[in-house]
């Protein structure tokens, strides 16, 4: 994991065209809309519970703009390093189904029943959606990165309560169990070694 972003834009606000090279770019919109466009003729609007995935390979240049009529937009980034490098650019989107109270592979490089691809093979991204009391056991995958989107988590194995904002870091502890305070969205990336 090279970046893990929070960014909340105004409507119409965003990123202008820009370039990306050599890097796996994995987009979770949290609310509103953030609409896509780059010189490789890929275009959306990405909303809640969809994932996008852009490869930048060889390059690319894009823009990422909230989505004017639907308001404000929040939407957390993670930039992943590729396995290859100077690959041909590729962008996708893919709606998740997310159960409640599950946490739920979203994309993977390397499970093979997931909505998207990533081009890096140890890398999965996981999200949950828990009500109050909801409870959820991380993977066994010995690097893990666990960011709180919204809600909280109760008081348990971990030293602090954490809430909306936090995240924490996991090395080689599996089987952690988290329980939401009020209704929680986690997004948990695992990497394999």
């Amino acid at each position: 994991m090279v970046c893990h972003d929070d960014h909340v834009l105004r409507p119409g606000g965003g990123f202008p065209d820009h370039p990306h090279s050599d890097l796996v770019i994995v987009t979770w919109v949290l609310n509103g809309a953030l609409v896509h466009a780059d010189d490789h003729g890929h275009e959306g609007a990405v909303i809640p519970g969809t994932v996008q995935v852009l490869s930048a390979g060889s390059g690319v240049v894009h823009a990422e703009m909230a989505h004017q009529p639907s308001g404000p937009a929040r939407f957390i980034q993670v930039w992943l390093r590729p396995d290859q490098t100077g690959t041909p650019p590729a962008y996708s989107t893919a709606a998740v189904n997310l159960p409640e109270g599950e946490l739920v592979p979203v994309a993977s490089g390397h499970l093979r029943e997931v909505p998207a691809r990533l081009g890096t093979a140890s890398a999965t991204f996981h999200v949950a959606r828990l009500p109050a009391g909801g409870t959820v056991t991380l993977p066994d995958d010995p690097l893990q990165h666990v960011f709180v989107a919204n809600g909280a988590l109760a008081r348990s194995s971990l030293a602090e309560p954490l809430s909306a904002g936090d995240a924490f870091r996991i090395t080689d502890v599996p089987g952690i169990s988290l329980t939401a305070a009020s209704p929680t969205e986690l997004l948990v990336w695992t990497f394999r070694r």
